[in-house]
């Protein structure tokens, strides 16, 4: 899988489990021929920790792969050690965040929702910080790289290949004064610009859209290989949650197209975002 680590990890993580159900063995089995514990086994499958060559290699000759595929494997196992460009600010990234950052990296497509706030990918370097100086617990001197972070993020959706991004988000984001109004005219005219970028789509859901489902903020991620199942990302103060099964996403699909169906066009919402703008200029 092209992309970032954190993806190379999952996508190993999916082909050992594969390897694992075509065999028809548990963990406990697998783990018990190889003088292993059935919860290292099952760490390997789930992307947890570092996956060592060598421990693939074991599997791969256990299950009788061939060998193109052991090489390729190993080859995933030896990439994803490989540290992303947001290891290098430490501890300001939490580690829960940090694999969410990773698998953005590799997308193929983001759709995100969302209510309160501008989409971290669309944020001005000031509306960022303002958001960031508020977070419980947060320590000043991490502010300025959490800041750094998420502009950084921002490089993906201009790079030579980008992902496709779908941005549905309530006009009480718009209209939310974070900062001050200076702040917010600069933040709403970054949004009107990245708008224009062939591969960013914004629509803004008006206050008189009626009802809609009600999910939270969510992103949709979708990847490249088509062995590489989509998910849904849910963030809390303190952790996040993927949600995977073909079900759940199904239904956040559906969501989502509920969504974008209620919300105003993109040429209907960049004039709303550019009348919000007016009024927060005055």
């Amino acid at each position: 899988m092209a992309g970032s680590p954190t993806a190379r990890r999952r996508r190993l993580a999916i082909e050992l489990k594969k390897l694992r159900d075509e065999n028809a063995l548990t963990c406990n089995q697998v783990g018990k021929a190889l003088d292993w514990s059935g919860s290292k086994v099952n760490r390997l499958e789930t992307g947890q920790g570092r996956v060592q060559p060598s421990d693939v290699d074991a599997l791969c000759r256990f299950y009788g792969t061939s060998d193109e595929l052991r090489e390729l494997l190993k080859s995933l196992a030896k990439q994803s050690k490989i540290k992303g460009w947001w290891h290098a600010h430490g501890d300001a990234v939490p580690a829960w965040f940090s694999v969410y950052v990773g698998l953005e990296q590799a997308a193929a497509n983001l759709r995100t929702f969302q209510t309160e706030i501008i989409p971290g990918l669309l944020q001005t370097a000031e509306y960022a910080t303002e958001l960031t100086r508020v977070a419980p617990d947060q320590a000043p001197g991490d502010i300025q790289r959490l800041v750094d972070v998420r502009m950084r993020r921002q490089e993906l959706l201009s790079s030579v290949s980008p992902p496709e991004f779908w941005a549905v988000v309530h006009q009480s984001a718009l209209m939310h004064v974070v900062g001050n109004r200076k702040v917010m005219v600069g933040q709403l005219k970054h949004v009107l610009d990245m708008a224009k970028l062939r591969n960013v789509t914004v629509q803004v859901l008006p206050h008189d859209a009626g009802a809609y489902p009600i999910t939270g903020a969510f992103t949709m991620l979708s990847f490249p290989e088509q062995e590489d199942p989509d998910m849904v990302y849910r963030e809390g103060l303190t952790d996040s949650v993927y949600l995977e099964l073909p079900t759940e996403v199904s239904l956040y699909t559906k969501a989502f197209d509920h969504l974008r169906a209620l919300a105003l066009s993109p040429q209907r919402s960049a004039t709303l975002i550019h009348s919000v703008m007016e009024d927060h200029s005055r």
